[in-house]
């Protein structure tokens, strides 16, 4: 995990696509309760692009191929197919029906939910690409101070990783395209950097960089319980549970991870930092603060979807959030902070692909704020997939703008 500018913010290349042909978009609904589901992953068959939901449920899928369907699915639920046609300017409403977990007669792994998580980590190079893989993403960090936003950056990201045989050394991040927003208002701005960021789809691949979590050295450190089963994409999954097993020097995570019960290849992670040591907790946290703020940890957590298609599983969809209360010596009140960082593998490139190098390399020093532009076009995202803000984030947005002018 590496740094970003938490509240300070982002020259950037700019890059024509050609029009997209074709355009999607509806609101995706739980059957049963009639809420909506954010974060589902909406694909198009054929056209080889995706987007996840937003906050409401709701998603725009953008392609200049056809699809022969769109592939609706979320953790939890049985994947809905839409049949598509050329007719495409309807918005869709879009009902999810809860899966039922159906247990095969027997279960080979119950007894040793540590044994199933190594297996998994010796199948690795297995599950996972051999080739590099060049993906396009959308990357989105907020901040809020209490129920405000206070700042918005948002970016197209080009993320090149090798072989999953090899460590993350030569896996770059590039900004494509991007934009900013930051509250005018002096009283909103915190200088504090906090570990994050465009690099974080990078470091925080727990599947890639093993190094992280998934190793024998720091897996003896965690208690391992088998939780009941889960299904991802029509496909069962096991589900193992984490949690510390005794204190360490620094802060441990509780977590899940979700292993596809016929490959053995980890399909998600859910991962929450340890705060019962506040110091450590802020060591895990904190990069940097001004001299005379006080930094009280809340929250750590993230969540790594991959997807699997074509006999071999991909990253994509990485959401990571903290929570955090400063306070100034010789103040009475605290305040309340929350940044969220958040990436979409939109597309990707298996043929030809060439590292990325150079400039245009994002570096762990850069800041996501100095790299791109202010808000200010209403069709910057025209050509893109992205993740469509909420109706609160929209309008935070707007009230922004209007700070602005």
């Amino acid at each position: 995990m590496r740094q970003c500018i938490l509240i300070i913010l982002m020259t950037l290349s700019f890059q024509l696509l050609p029009a997209q042909k074709y355009v999607f978009s509806g609101t995706v609904y739980d059957e049963k309760t009639h809420e909506a589901l954010a974060q589902v992953n909406v694909s198009g068959s054929k056209a080889n692009v995706s987007v996840v939901t937003n906050e409401d449920g709701f998603f725009i899928l953008k392609t200049d191929v056809m699809p022969a369907d769109l592939q609706i699915s979320h953790l939890g639920y049985k994947t809905k197919r839409i049949k598509v046609s050329e007719r495409n300017n309807d918005v869709m409403k879009i009902m999810l029906t809860p899966a039922a977990i159906q247990l095969k007669e027997v279960v080979v792994w119950t007894n040793d939910p540590e044994e199933l998580m190594f297996t998994a980590i010796r199948k690795i190079p297995d599950n996972y690409s051999k080739q590099p893989i060049l993906y396009n993403c959308f990357y989105r960090e907020t901040a809020m101070k209490r129920q405000h936003h206070i700042y918005i950056a948002e970016g197209v990201l080009d993320m090149y990783k090798t072989s999953y045989k090899y460590n993350i050394g030569r896996d770059k991040v590039a900004i494509r395209k991007g934009r900013r927003l930051l509250s005018p208002k002096q009283s909103d701005t915190l200088g504090i950097k906090v570990n994050g960021g465009p690099v974080l789809p990078v470091f925080l691949d727990v599947v890639k960089n093993t190094e992280l979590l998934l190793n024998a050295e720091e897996l003896s450190k965690y208690n391992f319980t088998m939780e009941f089963p889960a299904t991802i994409n029509d496909r069962q999954q096991f589900v193992v549970s984490i949690s510390p097993k005794i204190p360490q020097p620094y802060a441990l995570y509780y977590g899940k991870f979700y292993i596809d019960r016929e490959t053995l290849a980890f399909t998600r992670a859910e991962l929450e930092l340890d705060m019962s040591d506040q110091d450590k907790a802020t060591n895990s946290m904190l990069v940097r603060k001004p001299a005379g703020v006080r930094f009280r940890p809340r929250e750590l957590s993230c969540t790594i979807d991959y997807k699997y298609e074509n006999g071999l599983t991909s990253i994509s969809y990485i959401r990571n959030t903290f929570r955090f209360n400063c306070d100034w010596k010789r103040r009475l009140f605290k305040t309340a902070f929350t940044a969220c960082c958040e990436m979409v593998v939109t597309d990707m490139e298996r043929e030809n692909v060439q590292p990325i190098r150079g400039r245009v390399t994002f570096d762990s020093r850069d800041a996501f704020y100095d790299k791109v532009d202010f808000f200010k076009d209403p069709d910057f995202w025209k050509d893109y997939n992205i993740i469509e803000p909420s109706e609160s984030l929209d309008k935070a947005i707007g009230r922004l703008i209007k700070k602005y002018k």
